[in-house]
C-alpha cells in the first residue's frame, strides 16, 4: 500500500491530512493509500527569519523520523513551507538530503512541492498570496524564481503565528487568494501547511478561474510522486485532476 510520512511542525491544520486520505481514498482510482503524519517541536511559533530557520533545523526534523519509518512509510516529505525556503534554494536542497539520509527513504519538502507542481501544471508564471509578513513572503518568491517560476505577484498578510492561521475558514482564505492574483497569473500559490485548504479547493478554483496550489494539497501530491503512485482526484483541484506527468527534480 502506497504510504507517505509527513512530517508536521506543531498543530494548527494538521487535520487536513486525514481529510486529504480520506478524499484522496474515495477516488475511483486512487487504490488505498496512507498518509501518517507525525509532529515536530516547532520552538517558538513566529513567521521571523530567524524562528524559521530553528524550525526547520535538522535535529528536529530528526527527531521525528524513528516515528515516521515506523508506521511504513516509503518515502518521508518536511510538510513546511517556511521553514525550507527561508533556507534558500541550495539551503533547501541540504535540508532535504539530510532528512533523507537519515531516514533512509526518498524525502522532500513543502517548497519543492510547490515548484514541482507549478512545473506538472505547465504554468510559468504565478501569483503569491501568503499569510506571512511580507520579509517571509519574499522568500518564498526568490525560492520560485530560483525553480525557474516566473512570480508576477506576492502579496504577505502579516500574520505572525501558525496558531492564528490554523483558525481561518473558508472566507478568509478565499479572500487573501483574490487578494493575491493577478491577471498575468497562471495559478495562484497559497503556501502555509498552518491554513486549512483541502476542503476548500473546489471552492477557491471556482472563485479565481484558474489552478490553485495550497501548501497541504502540493505537501500530498510531491509524496505520491515520491513513491509513484499518480491519483486522479478532481476533488484537491486541477493538480489532480489528470495523471500530470511527473516533473524531473528542479536544480
Amino acid at each position: 500500500m502506497p504510504t507517505v510520512g509527513f512530517l508536521y511542525p506543531g498543530h494548527s491544520a494538521e487535520d487536513d491530512y486525514p481529510r486529504l486520505e480520506e478524499i484522496l481514498n474515495d477516488a475511483e482510482d486512487s487504490g488505498e493509500v496512507r498518509l501518517p503524519l507525525v509532529h515536530t517541536d516547532i520552538g517558538e511559533d513566529a513567521h521571523r527569519v530567524d524562528a524559521l530557520l530553528e524550525m526547520g533545523a535538522a535535529h528536529r526534523l530528526a527527531d521525528g523520523v524513528a516515528d515516521i519509518v515506523s508506521r511504513g512509510a516509503q518515502a518521508v516529505v518536511w510538510a513546511c513551507t517556511s521553514a525550507s525556503f527561508v533556507f534558500g534554494w541550495a539551503g533547501a536542497h541540504d535540508q532535504v538530503r539530510e532528512l533523507s539520509e537519515t531516514a533512509g527513504l526518498p524525502a522532500s519538502s513543502t517548497s519543492f512541492a510547490f515548484a514541482r507542481a507549478v512545473r506538472a501544471l505547465g504554468a510559468t508564471r504565478v501569483a503569491v498570496a501568503a499569510t506571512y509578513p511580507a520579509d517571509v513572503a519574499a522568500h518564498f518568491e526568490a525560492f520560485l524564481r530560483a525553480s525557474g517560476t516566473e512570480v508576477v505577484a506576492t502579496r504577505g498578510s502579516g500574520i505572525i503565528t501558525a496558531a492564528e492561521v490554523g483558525t481561518w475558514g473558508l472566507p478568509e482564505v478565499l479572500a487573501m487568494a483574490r487578494a493575491g492574483d493577478h491577471p498575468d497569473a497562471e495559478a495562484v500559490l497559497l503556501p502555509d501547511t498552518a491554513l486549512h485548504t483541502a476542503a476548500y479547493l473546489p471552492d477557491l478554483e471556482e472563485a479565481l478561474h484558474k489552478p490553485v496550489l495550497t501548501a497541504n494539497q502540493v505537501t500530498v501530491w510531491e509524496g505520491l510522486r515520491l513513491v509513484e503512485h499518480g491519483v486522479v482526484c478532481p476533488r484537491l483541484g486541477t493538480l489532480f485532476s489528470r495523471h500530470a506527468p511527473v516533473p524531473a527534480a528542479t536544480g
